[in-house]
């Protein structure tokens, strides 16, 4: 009998340390997909990026992987919205959308304007890190700067003449912005 419960606790002891040998090479592995980058975490601490393919890290969660798409080309709307996004931060609420295309011009004329922001992201660990959320400063930014332009202008160039102006001042501002606060 006490051969027989050795014996038992020999075959749990080793079933054990097999469970525990799987689960360490099952989350010893990671993927990255071709238009992604992944921020490797150790205890919680960025300590690099890797590109895409298959990887090795440290098993049970002392190495974490972040995947962030950086080759995707993403986009914000403003004023409107084009249902079925994946992005939460693509368009607003549809009371929202009302509000951000209300503007003054600089002429004390209303006018409607909807813009769209696309934009890629550079350096994934600043993404992740640098700001607590990117998608919605960048939203926020953005709509400071359209209505920091469109009140400096007369209702004639926002709606005609001054849109490819306004684009490319808005651009600048937005890239430099986005630069200051360091969002990747």
């Amino acid at each position: 009998m006490a051969q027989l419960s050795n014996i038992n606790f020999a075959v749990v002891r080793l079933a054990v340390v097999g469970i525990i040998a799987v689960v360490g090479v099952l989350t010893s592995f990671f993927t990255v997909s071709a238009d992604s980058q992944a921020v490797v975490m150790r205890f919680g601490k960025p300590i690099g990026a890797k590109g895409p393919g298959l990887h090795f890290k440290l098993p049970y969660g002392i190495d974490k992987a972040l995947n962030v798409e950086v080759e995707r080309q993403l986009k914000q709307e403003f004023g409107f919205g084009t249902g079925g996004a994946t992005n939460l931060w693509q368009y607003s609420d549809p009371g929202e959308q009302a509000l951000e295309k209300s503007m003054v011009t600089g002429d004390l004329n209303a006018a409607l304007v909807e813009w769209v922001v696309q934009y890629r992201i550079e350096d994934p660990e600043q993404y992740l890190f640098a700001v607590r959320e990117p998608d919605a400063t960048l939203r926020h930014l953005a709509e400071s700067v359209v209505r920091e332009i469109v009140g400096d202008r007369t209702v004639d160039e926002v709606i005609t003449v001054g849109r490819q102006e306004i684009e490319t001042v808005a651009s600048e501002k937005l890239q430099a912005a986005t630069r200051a606060y360091t969002m990747g």
